[in-house]
């Protein structure tokens, strides 16, 4: 079994070592309990959520539209409806280690915790407008029984023919009216690292990204391409005392989440 981290000191160390090359990123992701969870968002988890996922975000849109009205695209919307903690197919991330290593840190504290470190080709980090990112965002909006009837195995004409893939084309174009409108079916089954717009505190806060998925399985047991993972395990015994160093250099519950009540509640818990 791999020696465990004990320290803040201990995690900087390791982390020192894991260098990217040039054409590499680094984005981390912290487990409180390693063997409890998976790389896979929370959309695909459950066949309930995997099945009701072109309506998860039409219900939220049709009863608060104001609260999307500023919102140009759908992953602009997943990453809303993300926030309220509705179940997509983004997963998240962040560029800081010591962001991964404090949610790694925190919560079920007699469980072995992990901070993920994902090595990213950059031809699979996009921004918020990309085309990419488009496609792969709006696979939420088709029907599951849709997404099952995609043939990847066509020439790329023949796979734009098909009519799901026009579906998806209709509301890829819907967002992007300039869109030629080819998808590369490689697009669809991939995991893009996706840095959104830096609108909202609590991505500023823990310097957020998301992989945005695809028709794929979990970074777990599949190769994706462009993504490799490594793991760091965090000591379960340790983790307050993790918590405490992490405190002293301001990675806590109220910087985290920068909301009003979660800093009252900080502020209350340190009395």
């Amino acid at each position: 079994m791999p020696q465990t981290v004990t320290s803040l000191e201990g995690f900087t160390r390791k982390i020192r070592r894991i260098a990217p090359t040039t054409d590499e990123v680094l984005l981390y992701r912290g487990h409180s309990d390693r063997k409890k969870f998976r790389l896979l968002p929370s959309v695909l988890r459950e066949s309930k959520f995997r099945d009701a996922e072109e309506t998860i975000l039409r219900e939220l849109l049709a009863s608060h539209p104001s609260e999307f009205a500023n919102d140009a695209s759908t992953v602009d919307r997943l990453v809303r409806v993300q926030h309220y903690s509705l179940p997509t197919r983004l997963l998240d991330a962040t560029w800081n280690p010591l962001v991964a290593l404090y949610f790694a840190a925190k919560g079920h504290p007699d469980t072995t915790g992990e901070v993920i470190v994902f090595r990213i080709r950059k031809e699979r980090v996009k921004y918020f407008d990309s085309d990419t990112v488009s496609c792969v965002a709006n696979l939420a909006q088709l029907k599951i029984v849709d997404k099952g009837q995609i043939d990847f195995g066509l020439a790329l004409a023949d796979f734009n023919r098909q009519e799901p893939v026009k579906r998806l084309l209709q509301f890829v174009g819907a967002e992007k009216p300039q869109f030629r409108p080819i998808i590369v079916p490689e697009d669809l089954k991939s995991v893009l690292c996706v840095k959104p717009k830096q609108n909202n505190p609590r991505i500023l806060a823990q310097s957020g990204a998301f992989l945005l998925f695809g028709m794929t399985d979990d970074l777990d047991s599949a190769s994706v391409r462009g993504i490799s993972v490594e793991r760091i395990q965090i000591n379960a015994k340790k983790k307050p005392d993790i918590l405490k160093e992490l405190d002293s250099v301001a990675i806590n519950e109220s910087t985290m989440f920068p909301e009003i009540e979660k800093a009252a509640l900080y502020i209350r818990e340190k009395l």
